[in-house]
């Protein structure tokens, strides 16, 4: 377990706001930019119940796990993520909203959670940070941890297919680590993770880039 976590300890990360120096700004830029609309968005799809148990991965600052306290009492919900930086502003945040939050430290393709203990697992702009080579261990493992006829409900930065729009969009597309957001390759990912119906159902066109919806039942 120590050989884990020092293990762990040792990975690299791309942090929520890009840098840890804009990390205090983050919440408020992304707010700006319709952040909080987009994840209503997620959770609207989710159709998410009392009772169910729900993972929010690469949860961030926190922003969308309150905002299932807020809207969805009854649930249990679980955060991830890497950074422990985020983590602990997330910490604050939960704090002032008055609600209970699970906040565990990890990486996706290393879920510290047996199998099928979710119902829900939600990632809401997280998977363009993911390295190319550990997006498909990163679905497989969300796989696992999905209860049978779970759901795994998607909010990302799409690579248009036939070149990006707007100012943030056009720098965000630049990325490497954006070249597998196109809907082909995040459905080829879901299939190949034993994912059964993986389909995009929605998308907008906002300020800070093209962003779509995807769902998937394990």
């Amino acid at each position: 377990m120590k050989e884990s976590m020092a293990l762990q300890s040792q990975r690299t990360y791309l942090p929520a706001a890009g840098r840890d120096s804009l990390l205090p700004l983050y919440d408020l830029m992304t707010k700006l930019m319709g952040a909080d609309r987009a994840r209503r968005g997620l959770l609207d799809q989710a159709q998410i119940r009392p009772g169910h148990r729900i993972l929010d991965i690469g949860c961030g600052t926190g922003s969308l796990l309150i905002q299932l306290e807020r809207f969805y009492p009854g649930t249990d919900v679980v955060g991830l993520d890497p950074d422990p930086k985020a983590l602990a502003r997330a910490r604050r945040k939960g704090a002032r909203a008055a609600v209970s939050i699970q906040l565990d430290q990890g990486f996706g393709d290393e879920l510290p959670y047996p199998e099928a203990s979710f119902d829900r697992v939600l990632s809401s702009f997280m998977f363009h940070h993911v390295p190319t080579d550990e997006k498909g261990k990163t679905v497989r493992a969300i796989r696992r941890v999905l209860k049978p006829g779970g759901e795994f409900h998607m909010l990302d930065f799409e690579e248009a297919e036939k070149g990006a729009h707007g100012i943030l969009s056009r720098l965000l597309h630049s990325s490497k680590r954006l070249k597998d957001n196109s809907e082909s390759r995040v459905l080829y990912f879901m299939t190949e993770a034993g994912f059964a119906e993986p389909k995009k159902v929605g998308h907008r066109e906002m300020f800070f880039g093209h962003i779509a919806y995807y769902r998937a039942i394990a």
